[in-house]
Order: C-alpha cells, then sequence, then structure tokens
C-alpha cells in the first residue's frame, strides 16, 4: 500500500519481509496514455510535482533539480526519455523517488495508478523484436486488469545518462594477465548487454569457464540437470546472480540452491542494483554467501576469489 505522510507517499509493503516467495510488488504509473511498471524495491517514495531548478547545459533529459528535504536529488522526465510530450495539465503528476546501485534519483511521470503484487513468473521477457540490439528500455511486460504494463529498466535509463552509475568496467583493467582459473561459474542475469559485460569482465579478470543464464529459472533448470547427470562440481563451482529477472528472481534461485542437499554448499553470491540493508537482511536469511551492488564489478571479481580461494592465482 502507499502511505500518505505531509504530501508524502511512503511505500508500506509487507512482501519485502517475506523470502523467496518468487514475487514482487510492482508499482504502476502512467507517461502520456501509456502504463508502466517498477519494482516497489527501488521506490523510497513518491511526492507530488513541484517546479524544478533546471541546470544549465545538461543532459535534456534531466528536468532540473529538488531538495525534498536536506538532499539535492536529480529529476529524470520519462516522457523525455521516451520521446513523448508532457502534459498540459500537471494537476497528476508525480515524481516516484528511487534508490538503486546507491544513488537516489527522481523519475517524473504523470500519474500513479496503484501498486500490484505478482509472481515474477507470470512477467514476459520482451523478445529482440522489443529490445532489438538492446536498445529498449523494458525488462518485462506483464498484464495487469486487463492492460499490458511495461516494466521499464530504470537502471539502463540511469547508466544512459550518466555512464558513471554503471558497470565500473575499468575497475579489472589492472586484472589483465592473471593466470586463468578454470572453475565454473554459473551466472543468471537477464539484461543482455550486462550478460555480455560481466562475461568481458570477468574474463579479463581470468575467469574463463563462464555459463550465462537469462533469468534464474533457467539457471535453476541447467543446475538440475548437472545434479542429475552427476556432474554439478564439472558446472557449478560458483553462483553470481542478479536479484530481478522474469520467470524466477535471484532470491527464489538463492533459496532453491540453499535448500537442496546436493548444492548447498555452492557459494551464492548475489549481484544486484538493489543491495541496500533490507534487501541485505533478506539475502542473509535465504543463504547467499556474499552481496555485492551492481556497479562494483572490482568487489565481484574479489569476491569470486574469497570463495573460490584464487586470490593468489
Amino acid at each position: 500500500m502507499v502511505c500518505i505522510v505531509k504530501g508524502r507517499y511512503f511505500m508500506e509493503t509487507g512482501i519485502l519481509l517475506e523470502s523467496g516467495t518468487n514475487e514482487l510488488e510492482i508499482l504502476e504509473f502512467r507517461v502520456g496514455e501509456n502504463y508502466y511498471g517498477i519494482n516497489v524495491a527501488k521506490v523510497r517514495e513518491i511526492l507530488p510535482y513541484q517546479t524544478p531548478t533546471p541546470i544549465p547545459n545538461s543532459d535534456p533529459r534531466i528536468e532540473g533539480i529538488f531538495m525534498p528535504r536536506d538532499e539535492i536529488i536529480s529529476i529524470i522526465n520519462l516522457a523525455e526519455v521516451m520521446g513523448k510530450r508532457n502534459q498540459d495539465n500537471i494537476t497528476t503528476d508525480m515524481y516516484i523517488i528511487t534508490n538503486f546501485n546507491r544513488l537516489n534519483t527522481a523519475f517524473h511521470v504523470h500519474g500513479v495508478a496503484g501498486i500490484h503484487r505478482v509472481s515474477w513468473s507470470s512477467i514476459v521477457k520482451p523478445d529482440s523484436t522489443v529490445n532489438a540490439e538492446g536498445k529498449g528500455m523494458a525488462t518485462g511486460i506483464i498484464r495487469i486488469d486487463g492492460r499490458l504494463v511495461i516494466i521499464l529498466d530504470f537502471e539502463k535509463i540511469v547508466s544512459e545518462i550518466n555512464p558513471e552509475t554503471g558497470l565500473k568496467t575499468s575497475d579489472v583493467d589492472h586484472m589483465k594477465g592473471r593466470k586463468r582459473v578454470d572453475y565454473p561459474i554459473q551466472i543468471a542475469e537477464d539484461s543482455p548487454l550486462l550478460s555480455k559485460m560481466l562475461e568481458n569482465c570477468l574474463q579479463k579478470a581470468g575467469f574463463t569457464n563462464i555459463t550465462m543464464s537469462a533469468n534464474g529459472q533457467e539457471c535453476w533448470n541447467k543446475l538440475c540437470s548437472y545434479r542429475d547427470a552427476g556432474t554439478l562440481d564439472q558446472h557449478a563451482a560458483c553462483i553470481i546472480t542478479d536479484i530481478e529477472m522474469p520467470q524466477m528472481d535471484g532470491h527464489h534461485l538463492t533459496k532453491l540452491i540453499k535448500e537442496d542437499p546436493e548444492m548447498k554448499e555452492i557459494p551464492v553470491i548475489i549481484f544486484s542494483s538493489l543491495i541496500n540493508d533490507e534487501m541485505r537482511r533478506k539475502g542473509e536469511t535465504l543463504g547467499a554467501d556474499m552481496q555485492l551492488s551492481k556497479p562494483e564489478i572490482g568487489q565481484l571479481v574479489e569476491a569470486i576469489d574469497t570463495v573460490l580461494g584464487t586470490a593468489g592465482e
């Protein structure tokens, strides 16, 4: 639900207290005539629109800044991002204040429709016609109350405006020439762009035996097939998973792994833009061995070295 306190809308949700349910809550909002969604776990609060302070020579998608309390927050105009025109009547306009990748950002939308509790298994990943060449902004599509709601890739929107908020691939440049390590690593990541960057960075750091999966369900199916064939040790020395993924999220994947007698000793590293205190507690409850915020690719390599004992190789 949404709690209103002195004109501010705060997120109150019980689902974040649960662990490994493969469910999430989606905040549905409107830009133009279309409806979109964002994972409530990314949302800090919702504020009524107020006139922003413009920033000279800034990216045209940056509408300006405002200061809701003692913190200056940049505002991204989603209509500008998606090539839609702004409303003449701004009485329903809102700011969705997000927190991910250790960054607070406001997104200007034309209205908020409500919050829906759904299963990740109900979310369909857009095909290549929607996200051609990785240029699309949709991470998932779900039918809610008879209409299709597009879940936007907010990390991509922010990183395209400010690349410094994305994966810091330069953090692994000093690791070139490391002795190559053949430990098999499984990675579950739904973003094609991030998947390729992760694979390239880890290969640069010396890890060459990498298997990518597009979501937790695909990764889990592979792990089960290895287990049933008696080849689990040959294919999975470490598992790296995102949290937000269609079909099966990273928390549910972690839960299944840690509850399986043959898999439970395999180290699981959660690598996500959603790592905050609450999510960290949830990951610990599920048995995750390490949890890292997504921009810190250098720390990810160090984490793999720690769980595999390859730091000196």
